[in-house]
């Protein structure tokens, strides 16, 4: 049994991990796994499930909507939400003593707390994955009742409480594996790339699925500076295509050569990573993973408004060790600028930047989380 959604950041690590046990599986000649994905209803991860062909189950759940402010957490959502809370947990308990799992496995999220409490209730072997450096609200509580916890970052092993250090593993944080499996050539011919120049490096502009308006602007100011000096495909999700293709059209026929605006990057994200030299990007826990994984030079602009600021955390501890640019607070063009200019400018400096990104990364995380699974579960 798993659970964990409501972000891309929880969904997608579950979706790569259930793939890669069923292979592991496979490899050693056993039967697949029979697995059941608890989450929310009418959420991403019941879209994801059902187009990956896993069984899925809802339950009720509530999100804390949190403040700096504790007066500002009383509001009408966070109260009914509370309410939500014993409905989600007695539903869990019924789902998790009918099934008997072998092992639950929580990727955090807020749907994860009464599916964990309930496997715990119902002694049945939990495993808790967190896929960024600091803990969750959500796992900090559930690592106390887990058999074994599995972390993304050795440098969150200071941050478990003592007496459950001892069963933590540090797994890393899935990445698809077929991340792994691009080429350059090809995003220059699905994209359509020809006008970009082969002597130049090509910087991957992305906010997300849906884009980042923060990005978009300070790219969009910077634009005519970037393309001449790199190559630039920025993802600007479908809220700000017809103000980028505005931006495009106002530059000269030189530079709009060497700029590909999309609303989205689809099927192509692995052969657009192998063409990269540099990314601008958030720093989410996916978004870590993926860069660290395939070895990116990154320039990381977090969003601010991050549950308990974990995408600041996440860029400082890769700019620490030299693995990345981080950009936290308000930020002006000048600033994207003065990140961006020694960069584009060296080779060598981004080549070693992509050489301390590597050392953070896990590319054999999901292997390596299966294997503890199926350990857990006691096969």
């Amino acid at each position: 049994m798993v659970t964990g959604g409501g972000t891309g950041g929880h969904v997608y690590p579950t979706l790569t991990t259930v793939r890669t046990l069923q292979d592991v599986l496979a490899e050693r000649g056993a039967a697949p796994a029979e697995v059941l994905w608890i989450g929310a209803a009418g959420s991403l991860e019941e879209r994801v499930a059902g187009e990956a062909g896993i069984a899925f189950r809802s339950v009720a759940t509530g999100k804390l909507r949190r403040a700096g402010n504790p007066l500002r957490m009383i509001t009408w959502a966070n109260i009914r939400d509370a309410f939500r809370v014993p409905l989600g947990a007695v539903q869990a308990l019924g789902i998790v003593r009918s099934a008997r799992p072998d092992v639950v496995v929580g990727f955090g999220g807020y749907v994860a707390v009464p599916v964990s409490v309930a496997a715990w209730l119902s002694r049945r072997p939990l495993m808790v994955h967190e896929q960024t450096v600091r803990l969750g609200l959500a796992n900090r509580m559930l690592v106390r009742l887990a058999a074994r916890t599995a972390l993304s970052s050795e440098s969150s092993l200071q941050l478990l409480p003592p007496r459950v250090g001892g069963r933590a593993e540090v797994t890393g944080n899935p990445v698809r594996p077929e991340l792994f499996q691009g080429e350059a050539d090809k995003a220059r011919k699905a994209l359509d790339l020809a006008g970009f120049d082969a002597a130049k490096p090509t910087v991957y502009v992305t906010g997300g699925a849906q884009g980042a308006k923060q990005i978009n602007a300070l790219v969009t100011q910077l634009l005519p500076w970037l393309l001449e000096r790199a190559n630039v495909i920025h993802q600007c999700g479908a809220a700000d295509l017809e103000r980028q293709r505005q931006a495009a059209g106002e530059l000269s026929a030189e530079l709009a050569r060497r700029y590909h605006v999309t609303p989205y990057v689809g099927a192509e994200m692995p052969d657009v990573y192998a063409l990269a030299d540099l990314v601008i990007s958030r720093s989410g826990a996916g978004t870590i993973a993926e860069i660290t994984g395939l070895g990116k030079a990154a320039v990381l602009i977090p969003l601010a408004s991050s549950a308990g600021g974990e995408q600041a955390h996440n860029a400082r501890f890769l700019e620490e060790r030299g693995a990345a640019r981080a950009l936290v607070g308000p930020l002006a063009a000048d600033d994207l600028r003065e990140a961006l200019e020694p960069l584009l400018a060296d080779p060598a400096a981004r080549g070693e930047m992509a050489v301390q990104a590597r050392r953070q990364g896990r590319p054999e995380a999901a292997r390596t989380l299966a294997a503890l699974i199926l350990d857990v579960a006691g096969n």
